[in-house]
């Protein structure tokens, strides 16, 4: 059987995400993602550990504001895009490695923030996720701040609707199965995504305090904006835009309507 994480590697070995979230609704969830990391970050010149951090978006960001970044990623091309994009904005990452986040290269306390944006929704046992968070743990120091990510398990089902997908019987299916046990896997032949799990949000909340960690908050990312048919009329409309993000904060927290978000976010605190 094919180790995901070998689909996982292929499917980013493409190059895409270097440009996502500069495209369609992704830019949302990039706005609300660095709006709540300004929120719960701890002030500069904090260390922080980006575990799957990809072609450094984020990592690039934190530099930028002068955070000590150590950016981790499986992907190769990831790691050297973000060493290239680093150049290219003259920006320093403390480092900059091809990794598993299930075995963390960093020392036991070296971080005061730690990024899971990316690892748990293509970590498809949840034992495997664990030793990713419970890594996170290790490496934080007391008082060190969380934040994971994870796909919302409704995402799919949504995509089907709005992007008219179901009409492709074999994406119903694919929709159906995430809906009943998480588990994403793309039909032979044809790309959606990549092997992936997609959590409940209260799942997401239940694995994080099990690795050990406090949680501070369980937040949606995006809100009911990103399902907007001609998103980009609204984004690049200020007033508008403001609507979209207004209503993202306003329903971040409400238990609800967390299923509604594309992406969910735990906050989490390593005790003292």
């Amino acid at each position: 059987m094919t180790d995901p994480l070998e689909e996982v590697q292929k499917f980013y070995a493409l190059g895409r995400e270097q440009t996502r979230l500069e495209s369609d609704d992704n830019k949302l969830e990039r706005a609300r993602t660095f709006e709540l990391l300004e929120r719960y970050l701890p002030d500069v010149p904090a260390t922080v550990h980006d575990i799957g951090g990809g072609p450094g978006i984020y990592a690039l960001w934190l530099a930028a504001r002068g955070y000590k970044v150590n950016l981790l990623d499986i992907t190769k091309l990831h790691v050297e895009q973000a060493q290239s994009a680093a150049r290219m904005q003259n920006l320093t990452l403390e480092s900059a490695t091809v990794g598993d986040a299930r075995t963390l290269p960093y020392p036991d306390s070296s971080a005061d923030a730690a990024l899971l944006l990316g690892p748990l929704y293509h970590l498809t046992e949840r034992s495997d996720r664990l030793k990713a968070l419970e890594e996170a743990w290790r490496v934080l120091k007391p008082g060190g701040v969380l934040f994971a990510v994870s796909i919302n398990r409704f995402s799919g089902s949504f995509d089907g609707l709005f992007l008219e997908r179901y009409a492709d019987p074999d994406y119903r299916n694919l929709s159906d199965r995430s809906l009943r046990d998480g588990q994403h896997r793309n039909p032979e032949g044809k790309s959606y995504f990549t092997t992936a799990y997609f959590h409940h949000p209260l799942e997401l909340r239940d694995e994080v305090v099990e690795a050990g960690f406090v949680l501070e908050a369980l937040l949606g990312i995006e809100g009911p904006g990103w399902l907007l048919h001609d998103f980009d009329a609204y984004w690049f409309e200020p007033e508008k835009r403001e609507w979209v993000l207004h209503l993202a904060r306003a329903l971040e927290s409400e238990p609800t309507l967390l299923g509604v978000s594309a992406h969910v976010m735990a906050v989490g605190l390593k005790p003292v």
